[in-house]
């Protein structure tokens, strides 16, 4: 088998599977590895921060018309899906380099994912509606992350159906 062709195979293997055993196979190629590595810490130091523009999505105003209400709110929730947020993070940066999951750690894994895709789709302002990017494009990398990501997340759906 040639190089293209093993790559093509590559490409075209699940990432994730369930094993018999209950638990759940990783297989990340490297390189996807090393794209995935540092992303964690980068959505940990926006929650760190926690008013940077690109966590709307995350934290969605829930009273639009009443700013009182939705402070309360706020103040009632926010603490709390942060530190969810941040223990999906930290399971995804603890086990990027395994071979093998706990379901436990792949529920992690696509909230950490959703969340990470959720960010990005919000800085690079994506839409329903949204044409190609042209791969010349200076975006053209972060679209392509941003693709990845969904397409990684839809993986782990599958795996864990």
């Amino acid at each position: 088998m040639g190089d293209d062709a093993a790559l093509l195979v590559n490409a075209l293997r699940p990432r994730i599977t369930r094993r018999r055993r209950g638990d759940y196979e990783l297989r990340l190629p490297p390189e996807e590895r090393a794209a995935l590595r540092s992303l964690p810490a980068q959505l940990r130091a926006l929650l760190e921060v926690g008013d940077d523009p690109s966590l709307r999505r995350l934290f969605p105003t829930a009273y639009p018309d009443d700013p009182l209400r939705e402070e309360e709110y706020r103040a009632l929730v926010r603490s709390e899906l942060t530190d969810k947020r941040l223990v999906s993070l930290d399971t995804m940066q603890r086990t990027v380099d395994a071979t093998h999951l706990s379901e436990e750690e792949v529920l992690a894994w696509l909230g950490a994912l959703n969340d990470l895709r959720l960010v990005l789709g919000t800085r690079l302002d994506v839409t329903e509606d949204m044409e190609e990017v042209p791969d010349d494009d200076p975006a053209a990398p972060a679209f392509a992350l941003y693709y990845y990501l969904g397409w990684l997340e839809e993986q782990v759906v599958e795996a864990l159906s």
